[in-house]
């Protein structure tokens, strides 16, 4: 099925449904953290709690980054951190999604995107990591990929369940 754009007279096509967009980042930001924490320690043995880690030492420092073969352990300061910083980057992105993907049908939301995770993967990891935070380079790996992938995925389909008519949203 071909990427065409929905035509303008389509009320459900007009404007980008900001709440739906941001909320579409919030689903797809709590999809993607328990992914990447249970991928992480299934495929990797890891902790769960590594990325949690990783995230929060972009406020807190990398002192915060367990030490090279220890478990990362839960701590509530480092959570409530990371989570405060993903979610705020997973809104922002979820309305960049349903600015992207607001005129397309179904089919194409979903690949916009997952193309959009792609992209932010590799912005994230290969662009702005090496500069200011080089520990996310340890992980410039499948299972950061499929999960970026999957976030895109998800605030697009979700954007596309949430969104509704110019006119219901008014009411």
């Amino acid at each position: 099925m071909p990427l065409v754009m929905t035509a303008p007279h389509d009320e459900l096509h007009r404007a980008t449904d900001w709440s739906a967009a941001a909320w579409a980042g919030v689903i797809a930001g709590v999809v993607f953290m328990m992914l990447e924490m249970g991928m992480v320690s299934l495929f990797m043995g890891e902790s769960p709690w590594a990325p949690p880690h990783m995230i929060a030492a972009m406020a807190l420092g990398k002192d915060v980054l367990p030490r090279p073969d220890t478990y990362a352990p839960f701590t509530a300061k480092i959570m409530t951190t990371a989570m405060v910083i993903h979610m705020m980057l997973s809104v922002v992105y979820g309305l960049i999604v349903g600015w992207l993907v607001h005129r397309f049908d179904r089919a194409g939301g979903l690949a916009i995107g997952a193309l959009f995770g792609i992209a932010i993967y590799v912005v994230n990891f290969y662009l702005i990591a090496p500069a200011l935070f080089p520990w996310f380079q340890m992980v410039q790996n499948w299972i950061s990929a499929f999960a970026h992938t999957v976030f895109g995925l998800v605030a697009g389909g979700a954007y596309m369940a949430l969104r509704k008519p110019k006119h219901a949203a008014a009411r």
